[in-house]
């Protein structure tokens, strides 16, 4: 049986082919380094639970598409801009994890067997630690066949 394997390969296989992602990594949250040394845009994948339904195996997975925040060179005009590019980081992860589902829901991971149960559920967040980073969780329900016997 190899559907876990397979689920974490094929996401990190869909995450290396996209020209916006530099370092894909997966686990636990508290796996996620976060230092300077990394290469962002980051992308982490997180396996929260597994259910088995008949020839079916549902997986809850979050990812976390995340960059780093920097300061403008020039000041902002109005009152809306702000004098950093998180507002174009929270977009550009989103565009990330949007290319995903509709990889998922459409595209070359569905046609592996990869398919969607249900909307996806994205929650922005911001991070004053050690950098300061933005980004997005995506967390979605995804099927595949479950390939397990009796035999």
């Amino acid at each position: 049986m190899t559907g876990y394997y397979s689920l974490l390969d094929t996401l990190k296989t869909h995450f290396t082919n996209d020209p916006l992602v530099n370092t894909i990594t997966q686990g636990s949250i508290f796996n996620v380094d976060l230092g300077k040394q990394n290469i962002f845009p980051l992308v982490h994948v997180m396996v929260n639970n597994v259910n088995f339904n008949d020839n079916v195996i549902s997986a809850s997975v979050t990812i976390l598409a995340m960059d780093n925040v920097s300061q403008r060179k020039e000041e902002p005009t109005g009152k809306f801009e702000t004098s950093d590019n998180e507002i174009d980081v929270l977009n550009t992860q989103l565009a990330i994890l949007n290319r995903c589902f509709e990889m998922l829901k459409h595209g070359n991971i569905w046609d592996d067997l990869y398919q969607l149960n249900g909307a996806p559920n994205c929650e922005p967040f911001i991070e004053r630690f050690e950098n300061y980073l933005a980004g997005w969780a995506m967390t979605f329900n995804v099927d595949f066949p479950n390939e397990m016997t009796i035999c």
